[in-house]
């Protein structure tokens, strides 16, 4: 077993607005209508758009050991959240997402079948769905440094 470990580091201020860093940099932050500066896309969305992401990235990778002619993959998502929970207003429910479709198109030479078997080797070997999948051990742990 080859284990790597991967690091990223956010910085936030008096603002929602956060910068992730990471081998390419961005920005997350909450809409207007939410209190941020709209500044980029919101925590969950890129949770979700972590999913089709991976799996076009692993489509790929199936595709070239396997020689398949992939000229695309268009992955559609779609994920369920109460967020009458996350925003506090209830205890009944939970934070996270109750539900999360993919709609996986694949644009190559292959019968539908062959298509949703390859699809089945990209769930498996997608580590992002593998996160949303299996419970992976969370640590959060304070860290004592001078205020940003």
């Amino acid at each position: 077993m080859a284990i790597s470990t991967m690091k990223v580091s956010a910085d936030m201020g008096k603002t929602f607005t956060t910068k992730i860093n990471c081998s390419h940099s961005f920005t997350i932050d909450q809409p207007k209508m939410a209190g941020g500066n709209d500044e980029g896309p919101n925590p969950l969305e890129i949770f979700l758009s972590s999913l089709p992401a991976c799996i076009c990235a692993i489509g790929r990778i199936i595709a070239n050991q396997r020689r398949i002619d992939l000229r695309g993959i268009r992955v559609d998502i779609e994920g369920d959240i109460d967020k009458d929970f996350l925003l506090g207003k209830t205890t009944e429910g939970r934070s996270g997402f109750t539900e999360i479709r993919s709609f996986v198109s694949i644009d190559a030479d292959m019968t539908k079948e062959e298509k949703e078997s390859f699809l089945q080797d990209i769930a498996k070997r997608c580590p992002v769905a593998d996160n949303m999948i299996h419970q992976s051990v969370v640590t959060p742990v304070v860290v004592e440094e001078a205020a940003v």
